[in-house]
């Protein structure tokens, strides 16, 4: 482009300083006296000016698709006519006598004037607006049109003879002509502003040529109406120079139509294939293109047997969804970069790294001496993660999983390579573990889990949940003040499911929203049955899921739940767990709201997470659970009971109530007394019970009624 533009401005030099330098050599030009010579050179000037516009004309009715380029198809059907015009004005002005006998000089002098002054508004139309492409069936119109207007004008010349003698003979004429060539010069200029406009549009390297096409044209005009001597001399430099603007017409049209769209449909299929093959955000190549170069691979090795082991590793990031939620996306991004970039600079020869989209990472260790090479270069992988990686708000931590497949063994096509070894991954997050070989046992677990979900999705239709209410018990009276709603799934044929097998499958599905709904509204409907049938209200707990807790209009569903079955939000418990509240801002909001309906609000498994004492006091709850693993052992570990009795006391100091689940003996119920724990929960007082049951031990008339 630079390039051009130096050419650009180059040209318009060069013209300025031959027009000044023949003005200044004008007189020894001027007593050249071969007027032979100088018909020659005007008759080869002028042939040559005609085949520039020929091939002008030739460019865009031979090479024309089916779609294509308007400004090429107008700018053929323009020179058709003027380069007809300029060959008849040529051949009667050196005299030939075919056609000087028709057109006279000063006739051919006219044709030229029409001549330059249809390629001036013919330039200034086509190029001062922008292209689009024209369908083939115009073409055959277009040309009709201008085989019209060329007739027509031929007409007025070779027939008009009466026409052209009484124009002659008026002493108007030469002013007539002089004003029209006048105009063709200001039209050139004014198309040369307008395709220049806006100056800082950046112009294609075509228009520029297109651009000094017209300067040379401005030029010969200049020549042809040179105010100090127009003489045979001018009208031959005149020409020249129309032939350079002809030459470079030729050139930027064929650029600017067909050289540049296909480059640009070129560059377009290249970031086409670009795209397909390679990840946008990382510049990696993605999971197309390592199936192809897996199965590239494996070719390889069917004809060389004596290639050493191929192993795919397909590593994930832990907890980067954690960094997306706080951090935002832009961070998310930016570490995807980061990390990318930190395995990419310590790939080897024979190892190759891909993005898998997401947070996933392929790599591919091609002719290994072992099984034990290949861990060994994992654990490597592992490895260059213990410094931390820089991210705009700080350094972060972050640690990867990997699961790997080899072949030959684990895979004998690149579908099923690539499929194990994400199987593997997802098994070594499941099991907190960094790098996992993949097994068979693993694909049997990944299918009964996929088999699970399915079943998951059609247990709510098939009314396959139940719950079960666990007592929760005043630790000083031993009297039941509250009971927590456990979900249960009698799976059809599998029978009893334990939660721990699908609640984490609940939640990664989504699912644990609606079975969340269903838990709260079965929940309340109980509760609020057996204040109608009589029994001592109390109060029934709810566990909130991560998923449920963070919907934006959860307390209004819960209010409008609490309002259709009538039951007074007093008599419900939510609880949450401390993972929930690590986003203070979206808890404490959330929080707030849910308190305005006037429940309840505990944090359960209190002691695993991670809450701040500062953020801890000023949350709108009122109960405190302490998780089941301090309570189990809390006579054998010191530890633990440290721990039982710090919670208590915090508690008591921040006017909160303590429940303290996994109550299991005597020992356990006579320390919590002794901390002045307030509740308890546990097998100790009942497991968790069907409401049948639950109605017939543990629920008591309320006061006034009969027994």
């Amino acid at each position: 482009m630079r390039q051009e533009e130096k050419k650009t401005i180059h040209a318009a030099i060069t013209g300025a300083v031959l027009f000044l330098l023949i003005q200044i050599f004008r007189t020894p030009l001027g007593n050249i006296e071969d007027k032979d010579l100088l018909s020659a050179l005007y008759l080869i000037i002028g042939c040559c000016n005609v085949a520039f516009g020929f091939a002008i004309f030739a460019q865009g009715w031979l090479f024309f698709a089916n779609r294509l380029s308007q400004a090429r198809l107008y700018t053929s059907a323009l020179f058709l006519g003027v380069c007809i015009f300029d060959f008849l004005h040529t051949l009667s002005f050196v005299g030939i006598p075919a056609i000087s006998s028709y057109i006279n000089a000063e006739q051919s002098l006219w044709l030229l004037t029409f001549s330059r002054l249809a390629s001036a508004l013919g330039i200034l139309f086509i190029f001062g607006r922008g292209d689009k492409p024209v369908a083939a069936a115009g073409k055959n119109k277009v040309f009709r049109t201008s085989s019209v207007l060329i007739l027509g004008a031929l007409a007025l010349f070779i027939f008009g003879d009466m026409v052209a003698t009484r124009m002659s003979g008026y002493s108007q004429v030469d002013g007539m002509q002089h004003v029209m060539n006048l105009a063709v010069l200001f039209i050139y200029l004014l198309a040369v502003g307008i395709i220049v406009y806006p100056g800082q549009t950046e112009k294609s390297a075509s228009l520029l040529i297109i651009i000094r096409s017209l300067i040379f044209f401005a030029l010969g005009q200049v020549f042809l109406m040179n105010l100090l001597s127009v003489g045979e001399m001018d009208y031959l430099f005149g020409m020249l120079s129309s032939g350079a603007a002809y030459y470079l017409l030729l050139k930027g049209v064929y650029r600017l139509t067909i050289e540049e769209p296909f480059q640009e449909n070129e560059e377009a299929e290249a970031r086409i294939n670009y795209l397909a093959y390679h990840d946008d955000l990382t510049g990696l190549p993605n999971r197309r293109r390592l199936m192809q170069r897996v199965e590239e691979m494996l070719l390889q090795s069917e004809r060389d047997k004596s290639r050493g082991f191929t192993a795919l590793v397909i590593m994930n990031i832990n907890h980067f969804k954690n960094i997306n939620d706080s951090l935002g996306h832009y961070a998310g991004d930016l570490l995807l970069q980061l990390v990318a970039k930190r395995i990419g600079n310590e790939a080897k020869a024979n190892e190759e790294l891909y993005s898998m989209g997401a947070d996933e990472f392929a790599f591919l260790m091609t002719d290994r001496t072992g099984v034990e090479n290949c861990l060994i270069r994992a654990g490597e992988l592992l490895r260059l993660f213990d410094t931390p990686v820089q991210l705009e708000s700080g350094e972060y931590h972050i640690s990867l999983s990997l699961g790997m497949s080899i072949y030959p063994g684990d895979g004998d096509t690149a579908e099923q390579l690539i499929q194990n070894a994400d199987t593997a991954v997802h098994n070594a997050k499941d099991q907190g573990v960094e790098i996992r070989r993949y097994i068979p046992a693993m694909q049997m677990k990944a299918k009964e889990r996929l088999k699970l979900e399915n079943d998951l999705r059609r247990a709510l239709e098939r009314d396959e949940f139940y719950l079960v209410y666990q007592p929760q018990v005043q630790l000083e009276t031993e009297e039941i003040v509250g009971m927590e709603a456990l979900l249960r799934w009698n799976h059809p044929k599998r029978g009893l499911v334990s939660p721990v097998d699908f609640i984490p499958i609940a939640e990664e599905s989504g699912l644990i929203v609606p079975i969340g709904e269903w838990v709260l509204k079965t929940a309340c409907r109980q509760n609020k049955m057996w204040q109608n049938a009589g029994y001592r209200p109390i109060c029934v707990s709810i566990n909130l899921s991560m998923r449920q807790f963070l919907q934006p209009n959860l307390a209004g569903k819960i209010g409008v739940i609490l309002q259709d079955i009538g039951l007074d939000p007093c008599y419900v418990d939510l609880e949450i767990t401390e993972s929930m509240t690590l986003d203070k801002e979206t808890a404490f909001d959330q929080l707030n709201r849910l308190k305005r309906l006037g429940v309840f609000i505990s944090i359960d498994d209190f002691g695993t997470g991670y809450s701040s004492l500062h953020y801890l006091k000023n949350m709108p709850i009122d109960r405190l659970k302490i998780d089941r693993s301090f309570v189990s052992e809390v006579m054998e570990d010191s530890n633990n009971a440290a721990i039982v009795s710090t919670i208590t006391s915090m508690a008591h100091h921040l006017k909160l109530k303590v429940t303290a689940e996994g109550v299991e003996n005597q020992e356990q119920l006579q320390f919590l007394r002794q901390q002045h724990c307030h509740e308890g929960q546990g097998y100790l007082f009942s497991k968790p019970i069907k409401a049948a049951e639950f109605e017939t031990f543990f629920l008591k008339p309320s006061l006034g009624m009969p027994s």
